[in-house]
Formats: C-alpha cells, structure tokens, sequence
C-alpha cells in the first residue's frame, strides 16, 4: 500500500465511520430491546480477532504468524453460552445457537454496526478482509497455502470485496464469475468427504481478499474497487445475500 494510499484509506475510514455512526445510533435501543426479549442476556458481544499481519516474513511456520490483534464489537446474535459446549468454531450459515432476532441481525448485517467504533479508533477499516478468530488461524494457515497474507499491511474490514461477491459462508453463488472455477478451486487434492467443507469456503474468500489487497498499490485501483464495494453493500444487506 502506498503512502498516498493509505492516507486516503483513512480519510474514507474516518468519515465513514463517523456518518455511519451517526446516522445508525437511533437504531441502537430498537435492536437492543429485540435482543435482550428475544434472549435475556449482554446486548453486546466483543471477541479477540486478528488483524493485520505483523510479522513474520513469508514462508515461516502458521504457529510462528503474528497479528496486531483488537477486541472486535458486534450485536449479540447467539445465546449467551453459545460457545459453552463448542469452544471457538466457524459460525455455519444455519448456525443452532444463532437466536430468532439474531437470524435477522446476520443476514442484514445490523449485527456488525457497533464496529463503526473499531473503524474510528483505527483497528479495523470500512472495507477489507474479515477478521478471523487468532484461535482458528493457524488451522486455516495449514489447510489454505499463504492464507495469511491476505491480511499483510491490510486493516480488516466491516464489508468487503469477498463480503459482496460470495454467500454467507464464502460460497460462490450461482450465476458470479468465479463460479465457472469452483471445481479448480475447491477440494483441490480431491480428498473423500472433503466436499463442501469450511476451508473450500475460505479459499474463494481469499482470492477476493488478495484481489483487493493488490488494488491498493495503485490510488485508482483503490478508489475504484473501494467505492464499488461502498455501493454495493447497501444492496447486499437489503438482499440479505453476503457475509
């Protein structure tokens, strides 16, 4: 990312977020009350993620990668002991422990406004990756080659290009582009019940993820890619399609 770049980057980012935050706070006591009658419990819900990637070069051991890691802030969509019995695992698109008004929070995205805060104190950015669980990542890093570089010098993001061309779980949907390439692209080694699994998704995640990552070389390139995800997000939570 250049530095001219990266101060546009920011300026989107800060404006964003504070337009974003002031026309979405009215919302906040609606959506709370619907949680909490719906689940009693925290309206709020933060988890550690990771975000950029920090070090170390290319090449090292997945457990060696290091992130500059942040409290992200979300709606709470699922019951308060949701992860009691499970332990940190990747939320599935008809998820069991995802509460009724939780359901409708997802699929329009409301559930992700608190993180116009996260975007104004600078840990993540309106548009890029979606930030992964530190938990998880090494076990991503080991079944999906370089998985991690799509967060090299990269802020993750609230939407973004993956976010806006793919389902819920990072599956390509019918009729998009990168469709006609799913067979290349997912369960590469061709291994038995390896079908439909979570790392297939992850992988048509990444190449978006990379895509965007290598437009933010050029301020064109950026402006381009970043206002029409911009755009294209209000449409993506009216449908209710991606994530």
């Amino acid at each position: 990312m250049t530095p001219l770049v990266r101060l546009a980057k920011r300026a989107v980012d800060l404006l964003s977020s504070t337009v974003g935050l002031a026309l979405t706070l009215p919302l906040y006591p609606v959506i709370g009350a619907a949680i909490y009658l719906d689940s009693p419990g925290p309206l709020f819900y933060k988890q550690r993620r990771a975000g950029m990637l920090i070090g170390p070069a290319n090449g090292s051991s997945p457990s060696r990668f290091r992130f500059d890691e942040f409290e992200m802030w979300k709606f709470r969509t699922m019951r308060p002991d949701a992860e009691k019995m499970t332990g940190a695992v990747i939320a599935s698109e008809d998820d069991p422990r995802v509460t009724r008004v939780g359901k409708i929070l997802r699929r329009t995205r409301l559930d992700e406004l608190p993180q116009f805060f996260n975007v104004l104190r600078g840990e993540m950015s309106l548009v890029g990756p979606r930030p992964e669980r530190p938990e998880l990542l090494e076990n991503l890093a080991l079944a999906i080659p370089f998985f991690e570089e799509r967060m090299r010098n990269v802020k993750p993001g609230i939407t973004g290009l993956a976010q806006v061309s793919l389902g819920y779980t990072g599956r390509a949907m019918d009729g998009s582009e990168i469709n006609a390439f799913k067979a290349a692209l997912t369960n590469p080694f061709k291994m038995e019940g390896a079908d439909d699994s979570e790392a297939d998704d992850m992988r048509m995640k990444m190449l978006y993820d990379l895509a965007y990552s290598a437009a933010l070389e050029q301020l064109g390139s950026y402006l381009s890619t970043e206002l029409s995800v911009i755009a294209k997000t209000p449409l993506v939570m009216l449908r209710g399609l991606g994530r």
